[in-house]
């Protein structure tokens, strides 16, 4: 029986990072039944300080996460920090014997996730990734009613935005594949119930965009179902924009589904519904999740063994828009698995990786 089974018994949780990102999470989770946020931690303790009051909390704060879980024994850890040190924040937390919830993306590259689902499982404990966007209710209703169109053949995704971020954003190399494009790429997964296989991508960067790298893509993926999933996508459209979800269509042997990324669900063979919003969606659906996984034992659709291959679709996509070739995700990932065994690791996740199976899936 799970540690946390029983449902009177508030999980303790420490945060890590207090940005703007953070905000929100802290918000988030002093509003969650069940949940007690007792710390937060952050490079700057100005600044989680000021958070922890913009989200009327009052908990301990502290520079370091070590001291931190000393002072406030918690049972979960959630990481808002940014992708560069989720790797760190999670193994220490992981090999103190803490369970994580972590923003996406698990790391900046494929090599560093896998190590990181090394880490989970040499210490025995769960980390999970929030993949937030999955939560949507109308996601659920849109899903199933791709569950009704016979035999899958065709799914896809416009995205047209035209955000003025400013910052790191401005200054990527591919800001839509990388920054965004994640988040459809793994609803995609999770609407078709199956993995991809390889991809076809194109990316460029319209006369008129105001970013430095390619702000518009083209992807087309195989899954091993035979589905065809195409993204095509711009964040430097400005006028009539798409939902930050996209706009969707799944054409199957049966008829045709539509989601219009909000509300509103349409079936050719079952007409248009629209679905009022959950309770729980966005991070707070990912947080439901994973407290439930704690409190169950479930295995969570989050889980970063899950994770990887949302997370290889960004980078075969970014590597075949570089290369102008075919990228296959399984090679991709072998080639990850061996980039991870050259990166200086404690002996414990070194083990894991030793042991891992080429070609795995989970």
């Amino acid at each position: 029986m799970s540690a946390f089974a029983d449902p009177a018994r508030p999980l303790r949780v420490v945060q890590v990072g207090a940005g703007s990102m953070g905000l929100a999470w802290l918000r988030t989770l002093t509003a969650a039944p069940g949940v007690e946020l007792v710390g937060v931690a952050d490079l700057d303790p100005a600044r989680a300080e000021a958070a922890v009051r913009a989200a009327g909390a009052d908990v301990k704060v502290d520079s370091s996460l070590g001291r931190l879980l000393a002072a406030t024994d918690p049972d979960a850890v959630v990481n808002v920090t940014v992708p560069a040190a989720h790797a760190e924040v999670n193994i220490e937390a992981l090999f103190a014997g803490i369970p994580v919830l972590c923003e996406k993306p698990a790391a900046p590259t494929l090599a560093e996730a896998i190590v990181q689902v090394a880490a989970a499982e040499a210490a025995g404990r769960l980390l999970m990734i929030s993949q937030s966007r999955r939560y949507f209710a109308a996601l659920a209703e849109y899903r199933r009613r791709i569950g009704e169109l016979g035999t899958p053949g065709l799914l896809t995704t416009e995205f047209f935005r035209g955000p003025r971020f400013g910052g790191f954003r401005d200054e990527m190399e591919q800001p839509l594949l990388v920054d965004m494009a994640i988040h459809a790429f793994d609803a995609a997964r999770h609407l078709l119930g199956a993995e991809p296989v390889s991809v076809m991508c194109e990316s460029w960067n319209p006369a008129w965009s105001w970013y430095r790298g390619d702000a518009a893509a083209t992807a087309t993926f195989l899954f091993d179902d035979g589905t065809r999933y195409v993204f095509t996508g711009a964040w430097c459209a400005d006028g009539l924009e798409t939902s930050w979800n996209g706009r969707w269509r799944a054409v199957g042997s049966a008829g045709t589904a539509t989601w219009d990324g909000e509300d509103r669900v349409t079936s050719s063979l079952g007409g248009e519904v629209n679905v009022p919003r959950g309770a729980e969606e966005q991070i707070a659906g990912a947080l439901a999740e994973f407290v439930a996984a704690l409190r169950t034992g479930a295995r969570p659709s989050g889980a970063i063994a899950r994770n990887l291959r949302s997370l290889a679709m960004v980078e075969a996509a970014v590597r075949s828009a570089e290369s102008g070739t075919r990228v296959r995700i399984g090679a991709l990932l072998d080639q990850a698995h061996q980039d991870a065994l050259a990166l200086p690791v404690r002996a414990e996740i070194r083990e894991r990786l030793l042991a891992w199976e080429p070609g795995r899936t989970d």
